[in-house]
């Protein structure tokens, strides 16, 4: 198990790299995150959902997602409650202080996921949530101490010198645990180095000796790590691509699926302005896409509040071509009605009145793969469908998609220029991919993005098996 002295340390990253590099081996490996929390989703083989990171790892070690591979999915929808999804079904929603009271609920189907794992595998990687050293959430846990003490796995503590203090949190987080959970800690690592790192043996020594901990590797800083899928919201910041089609994305609070955009960041020839709160959407944009949201009313009104809303139709007016993206389609519409209060307070809103339909938000979730063709062009996608809602209207007749079962999806204005789809991932397509930018007036890539993918997970594979003791930690997991 791979804990970490803090959130962003690279938990996510390490695992998929080590997922990869013994995979190669010919070893059976599963990912497994007993809890994790995130609006970035992906949809499984067996219809549930897990957190994108979970479904990074299981590529990299070459099997479909599962349910399993990430039995608890906290799914945030305000500061303070989130919904709770279990072996990849929504059970409910639980504010912050009330979920402590789930978690030994829970831990029952977080052992029940990981044993289904264990039984099929030769090796389970498995990662833990945010902080090791958060002992005062240590009752009742299910992501870190509590769950390696109830199955027995040992642990590996991971730290993040680019942050700085790595020699203080490492030894800290020692210091602070219950002595019975840090005898499960058998090495540590220390990620994103960057230097000359005989500069720092001296500090690897001296976390060995203060700990009793095995020094595993000092991993150096992996720049192509920002070519993968994002799991939070914070990896989407960065600079922006000079030059190329400008796509203006807002950054809305509860952006979901936000990796639908990272396909379209990796084009030389596109620049993706991500629009946060406090600037316009710029004059210059050749598309506007609303990104998925967790809460559509409420970040809706976050829009409106930004005076996006008045950017956006201005943008149209000027014959920008708009694209809505799941709660960004149901936004496009005329109206948003909530009749059971899913996202809040009962009621209905105006949308933004770009696309002659309306969306009546229902508690019933489809998840599922899906494939089909784009219209009237016939281009070939595959994507997948992960909403709550019906959205009708006369803009429906003229569907952006259409699915290998036959249903339409999403809706064209009568001019073309402002579309909507409840399908994710169309970007990844390599055809839809070509046929956005064409539209937009760009040539795709030389790389296949699928390519690039595997490509930086084979590289982190041998970045790892260069810095890290892979032979301890397979006789460390027995």
């Amino acid at each position: 198990m791979i804990q970490g002295t803090g959130s962003d340390v690279g938990k996510s990253l390490i695992v998929a790299g080590l997922a990869r590099v013994f995979a190669r081996r010919g070893l059976r490996v599963r990912p497994f995150k007993p809890q994790n929390m995130s609006n970035n989703a992906a949809v499984t083989t067996d219809g549930g959902e897990i957190g994108r990171a979970q479904a990074l790892q299981a590529r990299a070690a070459g099997v479909p997602p599962s349910v399993h591979m990430n039995p608890v999915l906290l799914k945030p929808q305000s500061e303070i409650g989130s919904q709770v999804v279990v072996q990849g079904r929504m059970v409910g929603t639980a504010r912050a202080r009330e979920y402590q009271d789930w978690k030994p609920r829970l831990l029952a189907a977080v052992v029940e996921s990981f044993e289904f794992l264990r039984a099929e595998a030769d090796l389970v990687l498995v990662e833990g949530a945010g902080s090791a050293s958060e002992v005062n959430l240590r009752r009742g846990d299910i992501a870190n101490m509590g769950f390696a003490r109830a199955t027995g796995t040992p642990v590996v503590l991971l730290g993040d010198i680019d942050r700085g203090g790595v020699i203080a949190s490492l030894v800290g987080t020692k210091a602070v645990l219950d002595p019975e959970d840090a005898a499960l800690v058998r090495g540590f690592l220390v990620n994103r180095f960057r230097g000359d790192p005989s500069l720092f043996a001296d500090g690897m020594a001296l976390i060995a000796a203060r700990t009793g901990w095995d020094s595993l590797g000092l991993i150096p800083h992996f720049p192509d790590a920002a070519r993968l899928p994002a799991e939070d919201v914070l990896g989407l910041k960065g600079a922006e691509r000079p030059g190329g089609k400008v796509v203006a994305v807002p950054v809305l609070p509860r952006i979901a699926n936000f990796d639908d955009l990272d396909p379209l960041r990796a084009e030389p020839g596109v620049s993706v302005v991500l629009v946060e709160p406090g600037r316009p959407i710029p004059a210059e944009a050749d598309l506007v896409l609303l990104p998925g949201s967790k809460t559509t009313i409420p970040d809706l009104a976050v829009l409106r509040a930004q005076g996006w809303d008045i950017d956006i139709l201005a943008h149209r007016r000027r014959g920008g071509r708009v694209l809505g993206l799941c709660g960004g389609y149901q936004m496009l519409g005329t109206t948003l009605s909530d009749p059971q209060g899913i996202e809040g307070p009962p009621g209905t809103v105006a949308g933004l009145g770009l696309l002659d339909v309306a969306t009546v938000l229902t508690a019933e979730k489809r998840l599922a793969a899906a494939r089909g063709v784009s219209l009237p062009d016939e281009t070939p996608f595959t994507g997948y469908e992960m909403h709550v809602g019906e959205t009708a209207g006369a803009d429906t007749a003229r569907p952006l998609l259409r699915l290998a079962d036959g249903r339409p999806d999403g809706a064209v204005s009568a001019d073309g220029l402002v579309c909507g789809t409840y399908v994710h991932g169309l970007f990844a397509d390599e055809a839809q991919r070509a046929l956005w930018l064409g539209r937009l007036g760009a040539a795709p890539g030389p790389e296949a993005y699928e390519a690039v993918i595997e490509g930086v997970l084979d590289r982190l594979a041998d970045h790892l098996e260069a810095h890290v003791d892979c032979e301890r930690l397979l006789d460390l997991a027995g």
